[in-house]
């Protein structure tokens, strides 16, 4: 079974990511979904989609927990029974959880340049004139788009805008984190941003920060 990676972030943070390779047969052996989750996938189309849900609940067994242990929220954030926190993402052929003592957040992306198209939509473009070339452009707009992702994912607040409300400080590539901050109905909040890129695809998760407003 591919578990990708396992990044231990620290003592009551995990982070599991799953290549999905296997068939949706062979990923379903052995998981024991609740009636709503058996629905839900029954009803998808995607046959990717299919696979990615049912990896997620490798992941779950990964870090002890199964399917019945998981529930959503009117905002579709997923919790846990223990109230532990949970983030769940997938893109593709990859999929990941998050899990903490802490509200947390993750999501990952495949690097494309579709994101180009609507980077202004997210984030003021003239900040990103020094990179050299498209390649490094696309990297970076896609770690942006997935820090205010998981950020969002995190708040779970409707009508949170990613261009208006979210900030992400600016980053080099090597140091692989950063930060953001979110001023928005009430909240006036720093979180720290760590990412990772891995076979064109970039995996970002966020949680809240010792820095004070």
């Amino acid at each position: 079974m591919p578990l990708y990676k396992t990044i231990t972030v620290d003592q009551g943070t995990k982070v599991f990511i799953w290549k999905v390779e296997e068939s949706f047969e062979r990923l379903s052996e052995g998981i024991d979904l609740t009636a709503h989750c058996r629905e839900r996938v029954d009803g998808m189309k995607s046959e990717i989609h299919r696979r990615g849900f049912m990896s997620i609940r490798h992941l779950l067994a990964e870090a002890g927990y199964t399917d019945h242990d998981l529930y959503y929220d009117d905002h579709g954030k997923p919790h846990l029974k223990d109230d532990k926190y949970i983030s769940i993402t997938h893109s593709f052929n990859f999929t990941a959880i998050i899990i903490s003592d802490k509200d947390v957040g993750i999501d990952i992306e495949k690097q494309r340049d579709k994101i180009l198209k609507i980077a202004n939509k997210f984030t003021p473009l003239d900040e990103y004139h020094t990179l050299a070339n498209e390649e490094a452009l696309i990297r970076k707009l896609t770690i942006v788009w997935g820090a205010k992702e998981s950020v969002y994912k995190l708040i779970a607040q409707p009508g949170i805008g990613f261009l208006q409300h979210i900030n992400v400080t600016d980053f080099d590539f090597d140091t692989a984190k950063t930060t953001t901050h979110v001023r928005y109905n009430g909240l006036d909040n720093w979180y720290d941003i760590n990412f990772l890129e891995f076979e064109n695809f970039t995996c970002v998760y966020a949680m809240p920060s010792k820095i004070k407003s």
